[in-house]
């Protein structure tokens, strides 16, 4: 299938669907496409529903000011000022936009909006009721007018002299090539979920939306796009078993955190970096306790969580016969992952989310805008559009070398035909990649540890040949394995550059147990070498632009 359209986006949940709808608003007359890897009216990291609108400077309330000292603390300075300050500045427009879509924000008795305190300063976060969230954005999407090409994964972009003209991909049901030509394209695709392997082993197990196996940093890195933060490498305390989120939802009504001796935790705001201390002082398991608390807040809890937030934790609660009146909440650390959205990993933007490749933009979880949450993906994917749509006024359709779509069919088509003698599963490779990842490229780092993973990356790479195919879904697992080692060995060059220990645990090397702001205060940027091959590293000064 060969398609041609204005503007191209790769992912359809939250920053992709944002972005269509805006870019249709900005010129109804635009051709806007998704292509996404699930079904669209289920798809990205929210999937269903959503309890809260994370970062929401109210003015007369707070500020964006504020909202950057905040990220500061959180971010210990590695952060750029002008995404970040743009993403607060918006924050409250878009509230006010999804207010009028029907999306509620709940009301105190004197008309003002819930807000909740889980940063170092200032109440950014606004209680939102909202369990079908993803539905509400893809009927937007539909209203709209947008073409949207469901699972359909994408291998690759369309690259001549450093500006993007599309992408090529594969229908994963039936196999069908498809070849899409864009004047710009917006990646929106999110972060690496399935990095390390969870606890329980299951390897769609994971905290975040599975379907994020590092897609959009592999195909921007290959591209010649920029990426930082990958040797933020961060992991939370949830639910045990589950890996399921309810700290903001509980902590911020009241709820305590104890540890094994039955001793509370001093959490200051909601850090996650002291519950895992305890874990590392050997005083786990951990729990979440609520027994205290009135019967009207555990009701409130028990409607959010049951509800809004992964309605599957009513039927795992009951079978395992907890009350929150009574029993403990066990907390166990998920797996490891790379992301823009609750961490600090992604492609590099500026404040008009475009990167450093002409044509290509960056909104959401696979976008560098640190700790944006739901808010960054929502504002950035408002700006991505706006900035998209002027774009594409100003240039044709680019000529792309028809070889290069040729090369790209071919390589898909030869593993198919080649793999299908292989003689190891799809998933038990997976298996072994993310099992070594968890050996040798989280925390506690060291060098020894880093290099022996960059010893197994080019053996990973070649016995990827012995793996077995049978359709056209594993052969989308098979490119997304080849995702998942392109963001491991940017992870693992990172966390070499970076000789000390920042982020607490996310960021932990034995071999440089302290942190050092006079040498380290700057950007670890990771690009593509096009003579080498190999990943380049650069450190980069911290851009302060406009801050006082």
């Amino acid at each position: 299938m060969d398609i041609e359209t204005d503007i191209l986006i790769i992912g359809g949940g939250s920053a992709g669907t944002m972005a269509a709808v805006v870019a249709k608003e900005q010129n109804p007359a635009a051709d806007v496409t998704i292509i996404e890897k699930g079904e669209i009216s289920r798809s990205g990291s929210i999937a269903m529903g959503m309890d809260a609108l994370n970062i929401v400077v109210q003015p007369g309330i707070t500020t964006p000011e504020l909202y950057m000292k905040s990220a500061k603390i959180a971010t210990e300075g590695i952060l750029d000022y002008k995404p970040s300050y743009a993403m607060a500045e918006r924050s409250y427009s878009i509230l006010k936009r999804l207010e009028e879509w029907g999306i509620r924000f709940p009301k105190d008795e004197e008309n003002n909006y819930i807000s909740l305190q889980v940063h170092a300063k200032g109440s950014f976060l606004l209680e939102m009721d909202s369990p079908d969230l993803k539905l509400v954005l893809a009927k937007k999407v539909k209203e709209a007018g947008v073409n949207v090409i469901n699972r359909t994964i994408v291998t690759k972009l369309l690259v001549k002299n450093n500006q993007i003209y599309g992408a090529m991909g594969f229908n994963i049901r039936t196999g069908e090539f498809i070849v899409c030509k864009a004047k710009a394209t917006i990646l929106a695709n999110g972060g690496c979920a399935r990095f390390s392997l969870p606890n329980s082993g299951y390897l769609h197990g994971t905290f975040d939306y599975p379907g994020n196996a590092g897609d959009g940093y592999s195909l921007a890195y290959r591209a010649g796009a920029q990426l930082t933060g990958f040797e933020f490498a961060q992991c939370s305390p949830l639910i045990k078993d589950i890996n399921c989120p309810l700290l903001y939802i509980t902590l911020t009504r009241g709820a305590e955190v104890v540890n094994a001796h039955g001793e509370t935790i001093d959490l200051e705001y909601v850090s996650t970096q002291n519950m895992l201390k305890e874990l590392r002082k050997g005083k786990g398991p951990i729990f979440i306790k609520m027994n205290h608390l009135s019967e009207e807040r555990i009701q409130e809890i028990e409607r959010i969580l049951f509800t809004v937030e992964r309605p599957i934790q009513k039927k795992f609660w009951e079978n395992r016969g907890i009350d929150f009146r009574q029993g403990l909440i066990e907390l166990g650390e998920t797996e490891y992952q790379l992301c823009g959205g609750h961490g600090m990993t992604g492609i590099v933007v500026n404040e008009k989310a475009e990167t450093t490749l002409k044509g290509l933009y960056a909104a959401g979880d696979v976008a560098c805008v640190p700790f944006q949450h739901l808010t960054g993906a929502f504002v950035f994917g408002e700006v991505a559009a706006e900035e998209a749509v002027k774009f594409v006024k100003k240039i044709d359709f680019g000529e792309v070398d028809k070889s290069l779509i040729n090369e790209e069919e071919r390589r898909l088509q030869s593993i198919m035909d080649r793999n299908k003698i292989g003689t190891i599963s799809v998933q038990e490779f997976e298996y072994k990649v993310r099992r070594t990842i968890s050996d040798y490229a989280i925390p506690p780092k060291n060098a020894t540890k880093l290099k022996r993973f960059l010893w197994w990356l080019p053996r990973f790479r070649e016995e990827m040949k012995d793996i077995q195919i049978t359709d056209h879904h594993e052969l989308s697992k098979f490119e997304e394995i080849r995702f998942i080692l392109d963001s491991a060995e940017l992870s693992v060059h990172a966390s070499l550059a970076r000789e000390e220990s920042r982020w607490g645990w996310f960021h932990y090397r034995t071999d440089f147990p302290e942190k050092d702001d006079k040498n380290w205060l700057k950007h670890v940027v990771l690009e593509l070498g096009l003579k080498s091959g190999e990943v380049q590293t650069y450190l980069v000064p911290i851009d302060k632009g406009g801050e006082n």
